[in-house]
């Protein structure tokens, strides 16, 4: 909806003026953000501002667009949920591990929502979340910061604030037992994923988890795909995630299984690496060749425009001050064997885990 027309340009019109002067847009959702990205020359920079003040403040919800809009999310939906194995087992694994926090839902939604929604309620949920005072604007790039002001003043100043967004207070209780659930679907061979509920990303852990994350799967010489794929040849696939987010979230594993190989053998041996670690730590050389990586990840990203942008903004968004970004290289370099150690002790427990199967109807 947010390309389909508003008070000053018309449908269709969003994209067609901002590459008319050059510049091109993407956008994302996931469960905390929705995020818009601009990339244009500096010289149309008013054009931008305008384009961006129009939608903000004056969106056209019209009914035809929203029925069309309607079957593009379901056709959304119902393609990813056929298309990746990884999706309805995702849905369904996070379903499973948050009962209470809205974190349970997926984010592209439920289908009979999709049906029913009414223009009241997009409405309503525009008016709310699309104010100007919940949203962060990162600009980066050859403008200076009297000209953006100058531009937020003309073209976002004049949009009426909304009462802020009501606060998630439900916090998802402790989880004290293991929950299992499969999903049946055409896979060639299992698919295996498992969350151990973490903290967020304002947490005193939140650095230490992220790197274990990477001495778990990041490269060919990771713990598990050495264990997993060349030595033990159990899985053709292996890898971890554990990204930012406001509320406790889930750290992930996922595992494609070998041909002719067990799921169940496959889970164990993600168990045995994980006690490992528990038990043994990691080492020095470990550990310092993924915080290399870290640092160098970081580096990189901040020497383009691009970059910059989605780190100042994670940070003002996710870890309250994008000021936070610049301790991000000393916050890797701080932790330590032992911090690695007892965060693996700490979170990945049997209890504090849900373990999802995505298998063949043929299979048992």
């Amino acid at each position: 909806m947010m390309f389909n027309g508003a008070k000053k340009y018309g449908p269709k019109m969003f994209d067609q003026t901002m590459e008319f002067n050059g510049g091109a847009n993407n956008a994302y959702t996931r469960e905390d953000v929705t995020v818009y990205t601009n990339w244009f020359p500096a010289s149309a920079a008013d054009v931008i501002f305008d384009l961006e003040g129009d939608r903000i403040s004056s969106l056209s919800i019209a009914p035809e667009m929203v029925e069309s809009e309607r079957g593009v999310v379901l056709s959304e939906r119902r393609t990813g949920l056929e298309n990746s194995p990884w999706e309805q087992l995702s849905q369904t694994l996070s379903g499973t591990a948050f009962l209470e926090h809205p974190y349970h839902w997926p984010v592209i939604g439920y289908e009979d929502d999709m049906k029913n929604w009414t223009q009241a309620d997009l409405e309503r949920y525009f008016k709310t979340y699309y104010a100007p005072n919940n949203c962060v604007v990162v600009v980066s790039g050859s403008l200076k910061f009297d000209e953006v002001k100058r531009l937020a003043e003309k073209y976002l100043e004049p949009i009426p604030a909304q009462p802020a967004p009501p606060v998630v207070h439900i916090k998802e209780p402790e989880q004290t037992g293991e929950r299992r659930v499969t999903v049946q679907k055409d896979v060639a061979t299992p698919y295996l994923m498992i969350g151990y509920h973490t903290p967020e990303a304002k947490h005193e852990d939140y650095y230490a988890l992220n790197i274990l994350s990477d001495i778990l799967s990041s490269g060919n010489s990771s713990r598990l795909y050495t264990s997993l794929v060349d030595k033990k040849q159990l899985a053709t696939q292996v890898f971890t995630s554990y990204g930012e987010s406001f509320d406790p979230t889930l750290f992930q594993v996922y595992a494609v299984t070998n041909k002719n190989i067990d799921v169940a053998d496959l889970e164990k041996a993600i168990y045995e690496e994980i006690e490992n670690i528990k038990k043994d730590g990691i080492s020095e050389n470990e550990l310092q060749k993924i915080k290399n990586q870290k640092l160098m990840g970081f580096y990189n990203q901040v020497e383009t425009i691009n970059g910059k942008s989605n780190n100042i903004g994670t940070y003002e968004v996710f870890f309250g001050d994008y000021k936070k970004m610049f301790d991000a290289p000393a916050n890797y370099n701080k932790v330590t064997v032992a911090d690695v150690q007892n965060v693996a002790k700490k979170y990945f427990s049997k209890s504090n885990r849900t373990v999802g199967v995505s298998k063949s109807n043929t299979e048992d």
